[in-house]
């Protein structure tokens, strides 16, 4: 399956607590930090929510 890279660029200090849970279940959490996952509905969903915050970089 193909897979995606991302970024988390946005601070989650100040957000609501849905969105930082958001960030940890994609593996994100602390600013600049990158994680590769496979390319699923469930994670472009999320990415939906969170265009702020992360960076797709592949």
């Amino acid at each position: 399956m193909a897979k995606i890279r991302i970024k988390q660029i946005g601070s989650p200090i100040r957000r609501p607590e849905k969105q930082k849970q958001m960030l940890i279940g994609l593996g994100l959490g602390k600013m600049h930090r990158e994680v590769e996952l496979e390319d699923t509905p469930e994670v472009r969903g999320a990415l939906a929510k969170l265009p702020h915050m992360v960076q797709v970089l592949d």
